[in-house]
C-alpha cells in the first residue's frame, strides 16, 4: 500500500510499517498544505493519509473523500506514544475500508 504521513507525525514512524511505500508531506514536496489539498495530490499517487488531526473527519466532508484516512489517536504525536498503535495499524491497512475515515485509538 502507498501512504503519506503527515508532516506532524515523526519521520520514524515509517521504519514501523514495513511492506508499504510510506512517503512523508514533506518528501513529497506537500509541506504547509492545508488538509483539503493536500488529500487532492495525495489521492493522485497514494492510497491512504494517516495523520493525527482528530478534527479532520469534521473538517472534510467523507462523502466526498478522495482516499482512505488513518487517524491515530495518541496522547502525543512522539514516536514513542504512537508505537502502542502500531500493531493496530498495521491491522486496518490490511484491510482498510476506500475513501473513509479510520480512527487508531488504544
Amino acid at each position: 500500500m502507498r501512504l503519506l504521513l503527515d508532516e506532524s507525525l515523526p519521520r520514524r514512524l515509517r521504519e514501523h510499517l514495513p511492506g508499504h511505500r510510506v512517503e512523508t508531506v514533506a518528501t513529497m514536496g506537500w509541506s504547509g498544505y492545508r488538509n483539503g489539498r493536500l488529500l487532492a495530490v495525495a489521492a493522485a499517487e497514494l492510497d491512504a493519509l494517516i495523520n493525527a488531526d482528530k478534527n479532520m473527519p469534521h473538517q472534510q466532508n467523507p462523502a466526498t473523500l478522495p482516499l482512505s484516512v488513518v487517524i491515530l489517536d495518541a496522547p502525543s504525536n512522539e514516536l514513542s506514544r504512537l508505537l502502542p498503535l502500531v500493531p493496530q495499524l498495521r491491522a486496518v491497512l490490511g484491510n482498510l475500508p476506500v475513501r473513509r475515515f479510520v480512527r487508531v485509538a488504544p
